[in-house]
């Protein structure tokens, strides 16, 4: 146990607990997403959601599951900025004079730890909306949780919150995806290409589409036309 720990505290055992737990989470905005997307998709909303929150709220595998998330959350984050505050002990007051052109040195990498702490208060934000009234307040018991989303949604700073928050994640995952899989060694030959393109892609889509949930109920557009074929065209 003594070696195991000595090795969690270790760089590459921090950068490891980076990686895997960088990887749950990256998982679960899939989830996540794909559940937020009732809001919008379907013809009754609001009893989607519902009966998804209830699900959510109920299973006992998926409050397992909350958990190992909020504890990811948390090791992640401080995971990330100890290894960012142990980087910047190294190297003291250096300033380089030329920077390299690599994809280690754009700007989301070297920022990530900025980034992580915007993204951590954005959470915070997040789960003192929605998480703490449902789970501590009588509210859910006033309104249904398609309600309070929906009410939420309708104040202007709110959604000017959520959209900066996903911003931070898009760049954040710009430069996180591609690590984690290179800090499990999983990033080589012929799958580079592969997972650069497949992080792009994510860190552009998966936040685009959590920014425009609040964008579409503040304007009241939802849920989204259908579009049909029709026989014979």
């Amino acid at each position: 146990m003594s070696g195991f720990n000595k090795f969690l505290h270790s760089s590459i055992g921090n950068k490891f607990l980076v990686a895997i737990t960088g990887l749950f989470l990256i998982l679960f905005l899939i989830v996540h997403l794909l559940g937020n997307l009732l809001l919008l998709i379907n013809e009754h909303p609001g009893e989607e959601f519902n009966a998804y929150s209830e699900v959510m709220g109920t299973n006992l595998l998926i409050k397992v599951v909350a958990w190992i998330l909020y504890v990811s959350i948390l090791a992640h984050t401080y995971k990330g900025i100890s290894i960012w505050w142990k980087n910047r002990k190294a190297r003291g007051n250096i300033k380089y004079a030329v920077k390299s052109s690599s994809d280690d040195t754009t700007w989301a990498s070297r920022n990530m730890a900025l980034l992580g702490t915007l993204i951590f208060f954005f959470i915070a934000i997040h789960m003192g909306q929605f998480w703490y009234w449902f789970k501590f307040t009588d509210m859910a018991e006033q309104m249904s949780h398609f309600e309070i989303v929906r009410e939420t949604f309708q104040q202007p700073w709110v959604v000017i919150v959520y959209v900066l928050g996903c911003i931070a994640l898009a760049w954040h995952l710009t430069h996180g995806f591609q690590s984690a899989f290179q800090t499990l060694g999983l990033r080589k030959g012929k799958y580079n290409k592969l997972i650069r393109g497949i992080g792009m892609a994510f860190s552009i889509v998966v936040p685009l589409l959590f920014a425009l949930i609040p964008i579409l109920m503040h304007l009241d557009i939802y849920p989204l036309p259908e579009f049909k074929v029709i026989p014979g065209q």
